[in-house]
């Protein structure tokens, strides 16, 4: 009988990184990160953002127009410090963690809350995220575009001497979410492999 509690296929959590404040962004911007998040949306996964405004707010909006799943995780403690003090959205977001951790702290828990990180345009709280999810493995995706920040990216990864092939560079927004979204199903079915099949501790003894 099958347990109808087990989910062998839960959804992939999609986390969209990129800045509050756009104008250095270029005209386009808006309907690049709402492409991102209605993409993510129509493949089954659920977005996490850092339930600001910009960038991460339009690709909130692109994944509900698709009827997605958008969860938020706020640098504040609650509501009124969401909105009142942090001067953040509601929003958009069918679900908010009220991290009370401030910018540094939500950055972390956010990387960390997500199988895969996607960087659009973006300044140093952007990189910032970048560079957690760098060391912690995640699986990333980085929009080409206008602006600087994925040159930043390269720069950083080639002055540091670091690199990494689960890293997408992609362009096309769309493609972008394809390509990462194939990358996690590959990882995906090579766990379950393992997961099937455990290895003989006896025989390694």
């Amino acid at each position: 009988m099958t347990d109808p509690h087990r989910h062998p296929h839960l959804q992939f959590k999609i986390c969209v990184s990129g800045a509050a404040e756009t104008g250095h962004c270029g005209p386009n911007v808006m309907e690049e990160a709402k492409t991102l998040g209605r993409e993510i949306a129509k493949q089954g996964c659920a977005l996490v953002t850092g339930a600001t405004t910009g960038f991460p707010l339009w690709s909130a909006i692109g994944a509900k127009e698709a009827g997605g799943l958008v969860i938020g995780l706020s640098p504040a403690s609650n509501e009124r410090e969401h909105v009142e003090v942090y001067g953040l959205p509601l929003d958009y977001l069918d679900l908010i963690i009220y991290t009370g951790f401030g910018y540094s702290g939500r950055n972390l828990l956010l990387t960390r809350a997500s199988d895969a990180v996607i960087i659009g345009c973006g300044r140093v709280g952007t990189i910032n995220e970048f560079t957690v999810a760098f060391e912690d493995g995640k699986a990333l995706g980085i929009l080409e575009g206008v602006w600087l920040t994925d040159e930043v990216i390269r720069d950083i990864m080639g002055k540091g001497q670091r690199t990494r092939e689960r890293i997408i560079f992609d362009p096309d927004p769309a493609n972008l979410v394809k390509r990462l979204i194939e990358l996690l199903r590959e990882e995906k079915v090579r766990e379950h492999r393992v997961y099937q099949n455990p290895p003989d501790f006896k025989t390694i003894l």
